[in-house]
């Protein structure tokens, strides 16, 4: 019997070829590369890398780099491509995880979490007690609809998603230091997956730490992939 589609993996594979902003598409096995200037799987100008499902797509910025890249990801895959190009600068690599309707898993009610706008004195508060990178890399500040929890009258996590090309709902997290380690991310990011789900989004959820990606796979993600963006 052939094999059963995998939707979830078709539908986050779909989504980041769009990204490429080229013609691109996943491969059975190996990496596809592509020439294109205004890719999205990573910062202008670099490299991108994208593994799901066993097999990878990569855009480079400059027609000279396809060569390279094309043979270092043949011969070394994702793990050793960085160690086989002359990189001068790395993002990632982070986990790439998704999520299925059938597969959410919200946690058991608890404290209560409430929605709140952008701008909110109790998220300036949270925000204004945050170190810059910190709040930069969890990328709530600025989205449109938050969902957040408190302890007494202070903020302490928020999540909410940025609606990404290919209704995909990106998923954002933060909990305040000193606050950690309590299932307030899990709780505020079941809020948030579950405004996305509503929605008909795709939520996907991007990590690199540990911890992170726990409170994803508590919630019902599966992880999928990897993306990895090099400055060469």
């Amino acid at each position: 019997m052939p094999a059963q589609p995998d939707l979830l993996l078709d539908r986050a594979r779909a989504a980041w070829c769009g990204y490429a902003r080229t013609t691109l598409e996943f491969p059975a096995t190996g990496f596809a590369v592509a020439v294109s200037e205004s890719s999205v799987l990573c910062p202008p100008g670099w490299v991108g890398i994208v593994e799901l499902g066993g097999a990878g797509i990569a855009t480079v910025p400059l027609a000279q780099l396809a060569e390279p890249v094309t043979n270092a990801l043949a011969a070394h895959g994702f793990d050793g491509v960085a160690d086989r190009l002359p990189v001068r600068d790395t993002l990632g690599p982070a986990t790439l995880a998704f999520l299925a309707p059938g597969d959410f898993t919200a946690p058991a009610p608890g404290t209560p979490v409430e929605r709140l706008p952008d701008g909110d004195a109790g998220l300036l508060e949270l925000f204004a007690g945050t170190d810059p990178e910190e709040l930069d890399e969890s990328g709530v500040a600025g989205l449109p609809e938050l969902w957040a929890l408190r302890s007494g009258d202070r903020v302490v996590a928020v999540a909410g998603y940025a609606r990404w090309p290919s209704e995909v709902a990106h998923l954002c997290v933060l909990t305040a230091n000193g606050y950690r380690g309590r299932g307030f991310a899990t709780a505020v990011s079941a809020g948030a997956v579950s405004g996305a789900l509503a929605a008909g989004l795709l939520p996907q959820w991007r990590a690199r730490p540990v911890e992170s990606r726990r409170v994803a796979r508590a919630l019902g993600f599966r992880e999928l992939g990897r993306q990895l963006s090099l400055q060469l």
